[in-house]
């Protein structure tokens, strides 16, 4: 069963959502919270596997909260709820820590889908917002030093960031999963990374500064130094 903590600040918003979730067979909605105080201490109080969290509150913010409930060991996974009003806050919120993120105007069904991704170890990256991250990242941090990444562990790396699973990789690129698996950890490692995340942030990032360049959309990946997605 993965137990779930929402938290958003519009009231309709919040029970629908909550209210979607609740008739999914293996989620409980433990909680909802309408500010960023309230999800850090329900979240800590609560110690749901999945936090869905507004980014825009009152009081504290949605980004800081993401960052206050993931510095805690084994805290929850928290997966960003947006309008994409503001993509450097988007941005914000995964450096903060967040799995991922989704489009508040999702379905319900693509909420689950994305619930379910972050609780086994994943994180979603909304389709159609690419783009926009990358325009966002464009000049506000140094890229990842990548230089000493092989063709196949770039190959590996524009996977990641377009939000491709290992299961995925190895299909497409011909390799055996625990290859792919071998290939993940070396990538991690010469980023100084440690997860799949910041690695795909680390490429949107890049890729930002390179013209010419475009974005892949759609995504999975995971803190905790995920290598098993």
């Amino acid at each position: 069963m993965i137990t779930i903590l929402v938290v958003d600040d519009h009231p309709v918003f919040l029970e629908g959502v909550a209210a979607s979730l609740s008739r999914v067979s293996d989620f409980t909605v433990v909680g909802v919270a309408a500010t960023g105080e309230d999800a850090v201490s329900m979240g800590e109080t609560l110690r749901p596997d999945i936090v869905l969290m507004d980014l825009n509150l009152p009081g504290i913010s949605g980004v800081e909260a993401t960052r206050r409930l993931t510095a805690v060991d084994s805290g929850p996974r928290v997966l960003a709820l947006t309008m994409v009003d503001d993509d450097e806050t988007v941005l914000a919120a995964l450096r903060a820590g967040a799995a991922g993120y989704i489009l508040k105007g999702s379905s319900g069904e693509e909420i689950a889908a994305a619930t379910r991704t972050a609780a086994s170890g994943g994180a979603v990256f909304g389709a159609g917002i690419a783009a926009r991250i990358l325009a966002s990242a464009a000049g506000r941090k140094p890229a990842a030093r990548d230089g000493s990444l092989t063709d196949r562990e770039r190959d590996v790396l524009a996977m990641i960031a377009e939000g491709s699973s290992n299961a995925q990789i190895a299909r497409t690129l011909g390799l055996s999963l625990k290859t792919v698996q071998n290939y993940v950890s070396r990538v991690l490692d010469k980023l100084q990374v440690t997860d799949r995340t910041q690695a795909a942030i680390r490429a949107h990032e890049g890729r930002a500064r390179s013209p010419g360049s475009s974005a892949g959309h759609g995504g999975s990946a995971a803190p905790g130094r995920d290598l098993h997605s």
